[in-house]
């Protein structure tokens, strides 16, 4: 991008800045008049030979400066410069000496990137030395060996001229046994940042403070009333004990004048610390957490930090807009989680923190923006995207101000892309992070000097900065606010301020988003997975009597499935997607069939028990059981081919399910049970077994033919001995009509011997009736038999 090459609305330099370096350029002339007379080749050049420092670019001797403070000067300050100086070469440097090097003003953006890109070249203009007593000595520098050096300058004799940004060198210059001439063996630069007085019209600067984390917690809870959480590791407690990377944040914050930008997920998660919860180990066992006052004490001092000041909440679990834009959106139901993580804000900021957040703003991936990424940015409500620069570019020759809107009612506030990534890379090294510090404030006062008009500027900075990006971003920030040519801003302010009419409104292609941005994205499997969770969630839901318990942990470990801290970590997060639908499984596998052996029946009807098993805590209901045959032609459920039963079990019990069954023909039928959902879902495995029909088996065959057997014979024996009693009065009566037939002898003639054998009977007869009886005696089972010939059809006992 074209930037101005001159500033306006600088202030006047003092003329005794002139006048001191008009006096050191004539000094300098008879020196450079005999410099131009000095052999075009050093000894090293006329034997031949490449100098190591043309060779490389680097010296020999290794500069780094580890503080400069102040970090921009004012008037009457003292300049104090401090570092180490390593001699890298295999050879003894002799009469070797540090000294400072003040170097022309660089009046655009790029300069400062073009300079910081060769900060340690020997070869590149250092500037002129301050000279004088102002430079440490040293005898010898042996290979291998740091020594330390501090330089202290009154910024009066480092002669800066008028406001702007100045190019400072430290140098080591010395003498090697191969080259025995003073030279530069090493050097670094970095920027020193002038503007003594109050600019006339000041920047306003707004620097965001993101307070965001890995992904900590798994939807698994305790079975108690509490729900106690479980956590898939403890490198949380980390972050927050003193001296981990959030407590910093928190604690530099504290005294800085920051927009707030928090994940939900994370106070969540460490509000869920401040009470009871158990810690997943390697070996899949949980254990009980130890850091509740850590916790505790984490909050107290975010509550302080936050209050009064702006605060921007992100959805729940930060999640990834540009993954879900180019991934997601093809998926039914991703764009409704993200409403979800929108909508558990409010519950959960304002609740921990007692603030009211923002959640009128989005934050994709580094600010890289393209139309789907907006779209999806801005479909939960969110109408202000916070992009970059380096995607949101414009052709100007200044910054303009981030705010611009780019239709729809959307507003896109672009960050700064220089200041944002200052802090990148490693910082672990104190040279490094007051390199950074300085390059920073030297993008932003020269920024500031392009034009005379006022802006509004935002950084972004990475999400998770480390503890040393962090304290270099504090160091930097607090020089810029105690500065003369900036002012705090909060991000809405920013968002409202007037935009430019020049800057660039037209969000970038697709085409033009960052390939290795691309390769970090969640892929399309990852959002299906999410979809399926979802889908067993609502059917396991529908039965359950209390449904928070299970919606809630759910819901959220879906939000943190999608979150952008996954960006680089694929097998991470496929990991702990497999872990949310596995848990998931377990919990609906609570409620189940159990399972059958063959079943006998035995008649044309029965009753068939199926047992519902359900392992949860908490009651369920609305389930219908459905045993199905499946060969009706043979047996029958309910006089169907299916009944349907409903069922309801409390936690922790078992309920057996009682079916009528009719049979029409012997032999095996195969029948299925399956539990539904009210609304027809299939709601787990279903159980499949075998009936065995038998109409009649042989034993009861034989149990009834027996039976009958016995009541025919019984019947036989009533009907005979009725028959003999009819024979007998019969017989009896008979008697009497002889007897008359005797006295009154009328038709046919009388046998004698006949009649001698009847009276002889009747003799006995009367001799027996007329014997004594015995009370135990039985009574005859049979009447006495007749001597008369039988009847026509009459059977005779014999």
């Amino acid at each position: 991008m074209a930037e101005a090459a001159d500033f306006q609305g600088t202030s006047a330099s003092p003329a005794r800045r002139w006048l001191r370096r008009t006096g050191a350029l004539l000094a300098g002339a008879p020196l450079l008049a005999g410099l131009l007379q000095l052999p075009a080749a050093t000894p090293a050049d006329a034997a031949g030979l490449e100098s190591p420092q043309t060779a490389s670019g680097a010296g020999s001797v290794s500069v780094a400066v580890d503080s400069l403070s102040p970090s921009a000067p004012a008037e009457g300050d003292t300049v104090t410069v401090a570092g180490t100086v390593t001699n890298t070469g295999k050879q003894p440097v002799t009469d070797a000496h540090v000294d400072l090097r003040v170097g022309p003003s660089l009046n655009t953006r790029s300069s400062i990137d073009a300079l910081a890109k060769k900060s340690d070249d020997v070869q590149g203009p250092a500037g002129e030395p301050v000279g004088g007593k102002y430079t440490e000595k040293f005898s010898k520098l042996t290979p291998g060996v740091a020594e330390p050096f501090t330089i202290s300058v009154p910024v009066d004799e480092l002669d800066l001229g008028q406001d702007g940004v100045y190019q400072l060198a430290v140098a080591l210059s010395g003498e090697t046994a191969a080259q025995p001439w003073d030279q530069v063996l090493g050097v670094q630069r970095t920027f020193l940042p002038w503007q003594p007085e109050e600019a006339g019209t000041k920047t306003k600067t707004t620097f965001l403070w993101p307070l965001v984390s890995d992904v900590h917690m798994t939807a698994e809870t305790g079975s108690n009333e509490q729900q106690t959480p479980v956590f898939s590791n403890d490198d949380l407690a980390e972050e927050i004990s003193p001296g981990g990377r959030l407590e910093q944040m928190v604690s530099l914050g504290k005294g800085l004048d920051i927009t707030w930008v928090i994940d939900p997920d994370l106070l969540a998660s460490v509000d869920a610390m401040t009470k009871n919860y158990q810690v997943r180990g390697e070996d899949g066992a949980t254990t009980s957490g130890r850091h509740q006052a850590v916790a505790k004490q984490w909050l107290s001092e975010l509550q302080q930090a936050v209050a009064g000041k702006e605060v921007v909440a992100l959805p729940f679990g930060d999640p990834d807009l540009a993954s879900l834009a180019h991934h997601g959106t093809t998926v039914t139901g991703s764009l409704s989680h993200l409403k979800e993580a929108t909508d558990a804000v409010d519950n959960t900021v304002q609740t921990i923190l007692h603030v009211k957040p923002s959640t009128d703003f989005a934050w994709p991936v580094d600010g890289a923006v393209d139309p789907s990424i907006m779209k999806v940015a801005t479909s939960a409500g969110a109408d202000k995207v916070i992009a970059r620069s380096d995607s949101l570019q414009d052709n100007l020759s200044y910054t303009p101000s981030a705010a611009r809107p780019i239709g729809g009612g959307t507003t896109a506030v672009v960050a700064d892309s220089r200041m944002s990534t200052a802090f990148q890379g490693n910082l672990t090294k104190a040279s490094a992070s007051t390199l950074a510090v300085q390059r920073f404030l030297a993008q932003s006062l020269t920024l500031g000097l392009q034009t005379g008009k006022q802006r509004s500027v935002v950084v972004a900075p990475q999400r998770t900065p480390s503890v040393n990006q962090a304290q270099a971003m504090a160091e930097a920030l607090g020089a810029l606010q105690g500065g003369n040519w900036s002012e705090s801003q909060d991000l809405s302010a920013a968002a409202k301020a007037k935009p430019d009419p020049a800057a660039n409104r037209k969000v970038p292609p697709a085409s033009a988003y960052p390939p290795s941005l691309s390769k970090q994205e969640l892929p399309r499997a990852a959002f299906e997975q999410i979809a399926k969770t979802q889908k067993n969630l609502d059917n396991f839901k529908v039965i359950l009597t209390d449904q928070s318990r299970v919606v809630t942990p759910f819901g959220r470990a879906m939000n943190r499935e999608m979150s952008t801290s996954w960006r680089g970590r694929g097998v991470e997060a496929a990991g702990y997607r497999q872990d949310v639908e596995s848990y998931l499984d377990g919990l609906i596998d609570g409620v189940k069939l159990i399972k059958k052996s063959e079943t006998k029946l035995s008649g044309r009807s029965a009753m068939i028990p199926v047992t519902v098993q359900n392992n949860l805590v908490q009651g369920v209901e609305h389930l219908k059981l459905r045993l199905t045959s499946q060969n009706p032609t043979r047996l029958k459920i309910g006089g169907n081919a299916y009944e349907e039963r409903r069922v309801a079990v409390n936690g922790g019990h078992s309920q057996s399910v009682k079916f009528t069954t009719s049979a029409n023909a012997n032999g095996r039928a195969k029948v299925e049970a399956q539990l539904y959902t009210e609304d027809g879902q299939k709601y787990g495995e279903p159980v499949t077994f075998d009936v065995k029909v038998t109409e009649v088996t042989p034993t009861v065959m034989l149990v009834i033919g027996g039976g009958v057997l016995l009541l025919v014979l019984a019947g036989f024996r009533m009907y005979t001995q009725r028959k003999r009693a009819a024979a007998r009065e019969a017989a009896e009566d008979t008697a009497g009509e002889t007897d008359d037939d005797v006295d009154n002898p009328v038709g046919a003639p009388q046998n004698p011997e006949a009649l001698g054998d009847r009276l002889k009977e009747e003799s006995e007869d009367s001799s027996r009736a007329d014997a004594p009886q015995q009370p135990s005696d039985p009574a005859p089972d049979t009447a006495p038999e007749s001597a008369d010939p039988s009847g026509t059809g009459e059977r005779v006992d014999r």
